[in-house]
């Protein structure tokens, strides 16, 4: 005699697909429906290590003019000097900042943090 016992992967996969947060969803204090803040646990993730980088600028350049570059060349960037630059985490901008030196050591100043509704709409 068979017995039938139903296909809990297909239900996993289904799951999976519907758990999709909107943005105004997230930028609710990082609260998922139905759920508090208090019940994420953040102590799984919080060892993951990331690449952080910083964007100064960047410009168009020909293969020609690339291979004639040599110690001493400039490159002109489309940012002007004063303006803050992209601060990335795994290459999604995440702020935008400013250099200071701390104990001669160079550091980013963070002047504006990008959401987390523009970072979802920036993913696209």
């Amino acid at each position: 005699m068979e017995s039938e016992t139903p296909d809990t992967g297909s239900e996993v996969t289904e799951n999976a697909a519907e758990a999709q947060y909107s943005p105004d969803e997230l930028e609710n204090s990082g609260q998922q429906a139905g759920g508090s803040k208090a019940d994420v646990n953040l102590d799984l993730v919080l060892d993951i290590p990331v690449d952080v980088s910083l964007r100064v600028g960047s410009t168009d350049i020909s293969i020609r003019d690339l291979v004639s570059l040599v110690e001493g060349s400039v490159v002109a960037l489309d940012t002007d000097a004063g303006e803050p630059m992209d601060v990335l985490v795994n290459g999604t901008l995440i702020a935008h900042g400013e250099i200071v030196v701390v104990d001669n050591r160079f550091g980013v100043r963070l002047t504006d943090v990008v959401s987390a509704t523009e970072r979802i709409e920036n993913l696209n």
